[in-house]
């Protein structure tokens, strides 16, 4: 099966491979180019080598950091800005760059909401993914990122009411809150069980949060194999945005 060239942007390093580590994997299984950009953490963070793990057992490639400071850990990224601070221009130009350098057909990022839980990294990923998907494919913007690109989908991984199942008492019980999506807002449902090795594998590899109690790494690593596996054995997604289509439609439709 043929499938399309993959980038994944998330705001930390873990949130690759528990919001699209299956799809990573199975589109790098079927031959197609993937790759991951991090917004948080410095290149010279613990968490840096984690991910370089993660991605390899995605086979995503190697860590493509922005570097910026994660909104409840300042001192991830020393001397840099939070990324939820930083204006947001600046981190859209750095997102065209590597959606002009990688070229992928799909993206993928956070929804609106940030996720279930609403971090603002997440929520400051989205918005700037939204616009330097667009951005990308106009030359006249960020001329020096490289050039123009447009990729052809925009999807945000998500979460469904009827989806969340078993995450909610576990989120809940560490005192998270719940952010779900409608089940009509979901336009895409993947079942990775044929990859639940590579994901799992990638999800342990940040051994740092799965070593802590809040974390869902860590409350992943908790469960009994088969819970588990029910939680991350699904993926869900929003389509938000396509390229540019030409027709001869004469008004605006819906």
């Amino acid at each position: 099966m043929s499938l399309p060239s993959l980038l994944g942007v998330f705001a930390h390093p873990d949130d690759e491979a528990l919001l699209a580590g299956g799809v990573l994997a199975q589109h790098a299984a079927a031959g197609a180019a993937t790759a991951v950009v991090t917004a948080t953490w410095s290149r010279t963070s613990h968490r840096a080598p984690e991910l370089a793990d993660a991605l390899a057992a995605l086979e995503a490639g190697e860590p493509r950091m922005l570097g910026y400071a994660d909104a409840r850990i300042p001192d991830s990224a020393p001397g840099r800005a939070r990324l939820c601070d930083a204006p947001i221009d600046e981190v859209v130009e750095l997102l065209v760059g590597h959606i002009r350098a990688v070229r992928p057909q799909v993206v993928v990022t956070h929804d609106a909401y940030g996720q279930l839980t609403g971090h603002p990294d997440h929520v400051r990923t989205h918005q700037a993914t939204v616009l330097a998907f667009h951005a990308a494919g106009l030359e006249h913007l960020h001329p020096d990122a490289g050039a123009p690109w447009q990729p052809e989908a925009l999807y945000a991984a998500t979460h469904p009411a009827s989806g969340v199942g078993g995450l909610r008492p576990l989120l809940e019980r560490v005192g998270k809150k719940i952010l779900s999506v409608p089940d009509d807002h979901a336009t895409t449902t993947v079942n990775v069980s044929e990859w639940l090795e590579q994901k799992w594998a990638a999800i342990s590899a940040h051994r740092s949060e799965a070593a802590k109690e809040r974390p869902l790494p860590g409350i992943l690593s908790r469960l009994p194999a088969a819970a588990r596996e029910a939680i991350i054995a699904t993926e869900h997604f929003t389509l938000l945005a396509t390229r540019p289509a030409h027709g001869d439609v004469q008004q605006l439709a819906f």
